[in-house]
């Protein structure tokens, strides 16, 4: 929780899991893939993408919170599974905006569950993420047909409509937030850059 909105829940997985799933069913076939997380939460994205993803594969986490990051490896490591222990994992310690602008063609995936989506909650600072700029640099930071993922509590048209403008391919998928198909339904944009 931050003050009295839910950031985190470990009964209502699913729609974190589908975000890497869809990702990963679109990126089937390709070599070497390399995939940035933005926000580890509880992990299950994480786990999700490792379930998929190939032995080759590379996948950068991006936590802003230092205390998330010991949680997972102290008292929550039992839920991590021991993802942050496999080999094709590294976790950095920064905002992943930084890490996205930094790169250039570096990602095959850039997957954001980060402050419940563009209509950020939080932190002010996430709103330049789903910014058309923000967009711009994600996809400098894709490999050609690379996948921006976002993970959102809720829909939103603006959004939908920015991601367009800035040139991606947009597909909108809804899942529940519960693996039993209860529960509130999440957003997930597909994003590809051409």
């Amino acid at each position: 929780m931050s003050g009295g909105i839910e950031l985190m829940n470990s009964r209502m997985s699913n729609s974190e899991k589908v975000l890497a799933s869809a990702a990963c069913e679109r990126l089937a076939g390709r070599k070497g893939v390399r995939m940035l997380i933005g926000g580890l939460g509880m992990g299950f994205t994480l786990r999700a993408a490792l379930a998929d993803l190939p032995a080759e594969a590379q996948v950068v986490v991006a936590e802003l919170v230092p205390a998330v990051v010991a949680w997972a490896r102290g008292p929550m490591a039992h839920i991590f599974e021991g993802s942050l222990e496999d080999p094709r994992v590294s976790v950095e310690e920064t905002d992943v905006g930084q890490l996205i602008g930094e790169a250039s063609g570096a990602y095959d995936a850039i997957l954001l569950d980060v402050d419940n989506g563009p209509g950020g909650l939080s932190r002010e600072e996430n709103d330049s993420l789903y910014s058309v700029d923000g967009l711009r640099a994600a996809a400098k930071a894709l490999k050609p047909g690379g996948l921006l993922a976002v993970w959102s509590s809720g829909p939103s048209n603006e959004f939908a409509k920015r991601l367009r403008t800035t040139g991606y391919q947009v597909e909108e998928v809804r899942a529940h937030a519960n693996r039993k198909g209860k529960g509130a339904r999440h957003v997930i944009w597909i994003a590809t850059r051409p």
